[in-house]
């Protein structure tokens, strides 16, 4: 029998394909590797992308949909039992594992990965810090998990291009998710291939118009990533399966194209992805970042400057950057994510600060007016650096006659450029304070620092209510 409609196999023959050879690599890899194994930078990086994530999640769980929803899942639960990061709440493991990814992600500030082209750690710290504290696994355990989910996660990003009209968010962070979770079980290889299996065929389909609209349903899409990995793992050993490849199929040929399966395994065990990874300062998109960066550099040559002198400013950056050209954001996630904005409110309120977005920010005449005198072009010389770097050629124009031009190859925070230990610290203090107060906030930081030397994961995430 044959089919001649081309572009479609027939059941036998797709069952024929052989299934890629990274997948028992990977479950190998993923069942073995100790705390012991992991380079001290790792395990020292994974720490701050733990702490990273819960000051993230707390500080956007304060905002006024995170505490509704809240509210509305305690109603629906009834006596949960898992501590919601940020809150005096308890719900489900699922539905505060959701609540952490959604409030992670509500303010812009979580850590990310450029190589991956995405967020890993806010897909897989809140299912992974809830089961850990369900099951009693010590800090060493929660490290290696975290650092797993995050390693496979951000390699599929890097195997595979995204459909180019697909937010990342929601997508393979999900596979991330659900392998930490199998890790914190103690699944042994066939296991972790089956988890891989299972929760590739769940993620989400993801719109990039969400972020660009300020859909803040987007917001959603790390929480369902953290959800749907504890289900995955709970299908997995009532003994439902996946399809044998899955990850080369969805990541080939569903939500992505061009899957190299040579970058999964490629110098697996001494290239750790959460070790080249980057923090924010900035409250906004990635994307803005560079622009940022080069406005902070013209400011430090030219010295104080009144938003009202200034004629226009332009931008020339990459691809992704120029996509956010709108200089009137009708929200605040719409403003993380447009260069006019972004630009004019931290000339006018002295940085991208998380209350530089706000409903006030936007509302001020003199942002909106600098907003209106900005200009972004794409350069095609600077879009074919990426990934390695994200750059931004930024031009300010004074009254009187004078113009400052700045390049930013290299965003702060990278890898490449990192923020030291202290500066990110001082974040997570900064951020979380508000809620906690700083005391409280440098205490959660300790605790999150002494994973790994005696602190175990049910402390740290009791630590993280509010109460």
């Amino acid at each position: 029998m044959a089919i001649v409609t081309a572009g479609v196999k027939t059941a036998s023959e797709l069952a024929a394909e052989p299934r890629s050879g990274w997948l028992a690599e990977w479950g190998r890899f993923a069942a073995d590797i100790r705390f012991a194994d992991l380079p001290a930078e790792v395990g020292a990086r994974t720490k701050q992308v733990i702490y990273d994530s819960i000051g993230a999640v707390t500080a956007g769980m304060a905002e006024p949909e995170m505490r509704a929803l809240v509210t509305r899942l305690e109603a629906l639960d009834g006596a949960g039992d898992a501590e919601v990061i940020g809150s005096g709440a308890k719900l489900s493991a699922s539905n505060a594992a959701f609540m952490g990814g959604i409030a992670g992600t509500m303010l812009e500030i979580d850590e990310g990965n450029q190589y991956a082209r995405g967020h890993p750690g806010i897909h897989v710290v809140p299912a992974a810090l809830v089961a850990a504290a369900r099951l009693g696994a010590s800090g060493e355990e929660l490290i290696v998990a975290v650092a797993l989910g995050y390693e496979i996660g951000a390699r599929i990003g890097i195997a595979s291009k995204l459909v180019v009209t697909m937010h990342p968010h929601g997508t393979w962070g999900t596979v991330g998710a659900a392998l930490a979770i199998a890790k914190l079980h103690k699944a042994d290889a066939d296991a972790m291939v089956a988890t891989i299996n299972v929760a590739s065929s769940l993620g989400l389909a993801t719109s990039r118009k969400t972020m660009l609209e300020g859909a803040t349903v987007r917001n959603s899409y790390a929480g369902f990533s953290n959800k749907l990995g504890l289900f995955a793992w709970e299908m997995v050993v009532s003994g439902l399966t996946g399809e044998r490849d899955g990850v080369a199929t969805v990541y080939g040929t569903v939500a992505a194209t061009d899957f190299r399966p040579q970058e999964m395994v490629a110098d697996l065990g001494t290239r750790w992805e959460i070790a080249r990874n980057y923090f924010k300062r900035h409250a906004a998109c990635r994307y803005t970042h560079a622009a940022l960066d080069a406005l902070a550099d013209i400011l430090a040559e030219a010295g104080k400057i009144d938003p009202r002198e200034v004629l226009g400013i332009s931008v020339e950056t990459y691809v992704w950057a120029a996509q956010l050209d709108d200089p009137e954001p009708k929200s605040m996630l719409a403003a993380k994510f447009s260069l006019p904005f972004a630009l004019a409110t931290a000339l006018v309120n002295g940085g991208a600060t998380i209350a530089a977005f706000r409903d006030e920010a936007r509302g001020d005449r003199l942002v909106t007016a600098l907003a209106a005198r900005v200009t972004v072009d794409e350069d095609p010389a600077l879009t074919a650096m990426l990934p390695a770097a994200r750059p931004a050629r930024v031009t300010l124009r004074l009254a009187d006659g004078r113009s400052f031009t700045a390049l930013a190859t290299t965003n702060k925070g990278d890898t490449e450029d990192p923020y030291s230990a202290e500066e990110v610290e001082a974040k997570f203090i900064e951020i979380t304070a508000p809620v906690w107060g700083a005391d409280k906030a440098r205490r959660v930081v300790a605790a999150a620092n002494a994973l790994g030397n005696g602190m175990d994961a049910r402390r740290l995430l009791a630590l993280t209510a509010t109460s």
